[in-house]
């Protein structure tokens, strides 16, 4: 791609980023609000002493001059393990200079150890991060670093041809975007919409209505053969999962074809999938290349604010997440998912560490002129899953999403290169209480209890983003994950659950078995799972009629397109046959697919897993995904059916802005009646 390509779709041909301008205002405010944290953490802390407020000022100036020098020396080392080690050493480094301020300025300000120190640091930071909420925030100062982080690293682009931002957020439907803008929840988005900067375009996921099976098809072009989130693959007796490493790296294998929407310099940011990037954090695909010295992260550990930033925040969400359970609980909130153990410091590590990294990233990424950059934000998707879909502290995290966008669209102005913004969703969620909240039962005790033999082994729980915090972990520590229970090839029956998606796998024979077979071998097991209330639908194989859709008082004649009797696909989407009939086709389909039963009415279904908000299968928002493009962009057709159809979107956006307009790649192999757009 040229630097000097000319643009053809109405922009000025000589592009000119804005100056970060020096301003001394927010300069000022700061320096006297770091004076005050100084004095708030020798009120509170014993073993720390400053003599009066003009002395605290003077510390806060030699303060701010180390953390000008030391941080950044610090992030350009090149260390394994950058993410621990950065950010140990980044803390470290935070106590360090308080005890060398101490020395300098004896007369003034006295710290008794390197303990106090650290204790200091942390109390600066709690302090200094209230008084950025009541007297604003200088946005520009983390722009600054990461144009200082890009320049050392060096510029990769300085053009007028436009660069493209896609921010994914996890798990978002477009009608709860919706109110959340009209609500106040995403102020930065409404704006946009507002202003007639971006449009509004809805899209239908695939029946696989999660993370995996969606970045397959956006990142890569094809999600084929990814019916869940879980699957087996029964040849080998091998549990495939969409957040294991190693799994995610198979994935990739299969399905990229050099098309991938960020091949030729792009970036992935949070990504189970790379998109053929060149570049890449928090990206499980290519976990083993994190675990290595990585410059992505010298743009959070340069700013020497942010390691005791990140720690105060991150104890803050963990209080805030205790709170609401509480309250929920006092409340009698229904349905109410549980929220105890250590899912109160995934939420805090998703809603604070991992996205503070990934929007660090992304800022340096922008100042660098990269021309792609996809990065996906999960603290949405992981608070709906155990608080509800539109309950506070869900719109809460929306809400701190949006302003983040805002800094991102502000950093756009300064970057060497013009950039567009596009923000999109990989799926939506449904809300309800699960199968067992319902039941006092699993899927996996109904399969059981009706098999005519065998045991079964039920796997569900957790999400594809839950494991992001253990893989931030895994290249922190350098540790490999191993796969536990991948093996299957001892058990009888697998029994899967993604979101309200089941899959059952017999496992007596290495194939598909068929209906009838099923029917000769386990004569109750279909007419116990069609006459569950709980249950919507089983996809299953006939040798007679091919793919068949059953329910309690109907059939679905998916190959032959008839129904008899009530049809139980009638309360999901008009294109839930496509979806069912693509999907019978994978060669890893599962016996039976198993869907949960929708009530469009109280707008319900039932999670297999112990999730109140769920995503996985059809029925409700979860299918209703969003994106939200410049109006500079042209428009995509409608109706958008499957990831697949959006990877073809995004990817001709991207051709339109850098190529001149010239053709994208194609999507990948899919046919219109499973819901490509034409």
């Amino acid at each position: 791609m040229p630097d000097d390509q000319e643009l053809t779709y109405g922009r000025s041909t000589s592009w000119q980023p804005e100056r970060a301008r020096f301003r001394l205002f927010p300069l000022l405010v700061s320096w006297i609000a770091t004076g005050v944290a100084l004095m708030a953490a020798a009120w509170l802390l014993p073993g720390v002493d400053i003599k009066n407020f003009a002395g605290a000022l003077g510390i806060a100036v030699i303060v701010a001059a180390l953390n000008a020098v030391i941080p950044p020396v610090l992030a350009a080392v090149r260390l394994p393990l950058t993410l621990v080690l950065g950010f140990l050493l980044v803390l470290i480094a935070d106590a360090v200079i308080l005890q060398v301020t101490a020395q300098v300025a004896d007369d003034v300000l006295t710290v008794d150890n390197f303990g106090w120190a650290l204790l200091a640091s942390l109390v600066v930071a709690a302090v200094s991060v209230v008084l950025a909420v009541i007297l604003g925030s200088d946005d520009m100062s983390s722009i600054r670093i990461a144009q200082r982080i890009a320049r050392r690293q060096g510029i990769i682009a300085s053009t007028d041809v436009p660069g493209i931002v896609y921010l994914e957020i996890d798990g978002l439907a477009l009608p709860v975007l919706r109110r959340a803008m009209r609500d106040g929840n995403a102020p930065t988005m409404a704006r946009w919409l507002r202003d007639d900067t971006h449009e509004l375009v809805e899209w239908e996921t695939d029946l696989s209505s999660q993370t995996g099976a969606s970045q397959a098809g956006i990142l890569l072009g094809s999600n084929e053969d990814i019916s869940a989130f879980r699957w087996v693959e029964k040849e080998t007796a091998t549990l495939m999962t969409c957040s294991a490493p190693p799994d995610c790296a198979e994935i990739e294998r299969r399905r990229a074809t050099g098309i991938g929407l960020l091949a030729n310099g792009g970036a992935s940011r949070g990504n189970l999938l790379s998109g053929e990037a060149d570049d890449v954090i928090l990206t499980v695909s290519r976990m083993d290349e994190e675990k290595k010295s990585n410059p992505g992260y010298r743009g959070f550990f340069a700013n020497g604010d942010n390691a005791t930033r990140t720690l105060v925040l991150f104890g803050w969400e963990v209080v805030l997440e205790w709170t609401a359970a509480l309250r929920a609980k006092r409340r009698d909130v229904y349905p109410r998912g549980h929220r105890g153990g250590i899912y109160p410091f995934m939420r805090g590590a998703l809603c604070v560490f991992v996205r503070d990294l990934i929007v660090s990233g992304v800022l340096t990424d922008i100042m660098r002129g990269r021309p792609a950059v996809y990065a996906t934000f999960s603290s949405y998707d992981e608070v709906a899953h155990h608080s509800g879909l539109e309950r506070a502290d869900t719109l809460e995290a929306l809400r701190k999403l949006d302003d983040h966008f805002a800094h991102i669209e502000l950093a756009c102005r300064h970057a060497p290169r013009p950039y567009e913004i596009v923000v999109l969703s990989d799926h939506g969620q449904t809300q309800g209480a699960t199968f067992k909240q319902r039941n006092g039962y699993g899927l996996d005790d109904l399969v059981e209890r009706s098999l005519a033999q065998g045991d079964v082994q039920g796997i569900a729980g957790g999400d594809e983003q839950s494991s992001m915090v253990g893989h931030a972990l895994s290249e922190a520590t350098g540790k490999k994950e191993k796969r536990p229970k991948n093996d299957v090839s001892d058990r009888d029956v697998v029994v899967l659950g993604s979101g309200n998606l089941g899959l059952i796998y017999l496992m007596e024979e290495r194939r598909r078995l068929t209906m009838e077979e099923m029917d000769a071998r386990h004569p109750q097991l279909l007419p116990a799972l069609r006459a569950h209330p709980h249950v919507g639908w089983l996809l299953v194989r006939s040798s007679e009629h091919g793919a068949v859709a059953l329910g309690a008082e109907g059939v679905h004649y998916l190959a032959e397109g008839r129904v008899e009797g009530q049809d139980p696909l009638a309360a999901f989407s008009s294109h839930a046959p496509e979806h069912l009939l693509r999907t019978d086709g994978f060669e890893h389909v599962a016996d039976i697919m198993v869907g949960s039963f929708y009530d469009p009415d109280l707008d319900e279904g039932c999670a297999f897993e112990e999730l109140i908000s769920f995503h996985g299968g059809i029925g409700g928002f979860q299918t209703r995904a969003f994106i939200l493009h410049p109006t500079a962009l042209e428009a995509p057709p409608t109706p958008i059916l499957g990831a697949a159809s959006v990877h073809g979107i995004l990817a001709g956006w991207r051709s339109q802005l850098q190529n001149g307009g010239g053709a994208a790649p194609a999507a990948d192999e899919r046919t219109p009646v499973s819901g490509a757009v034409e």
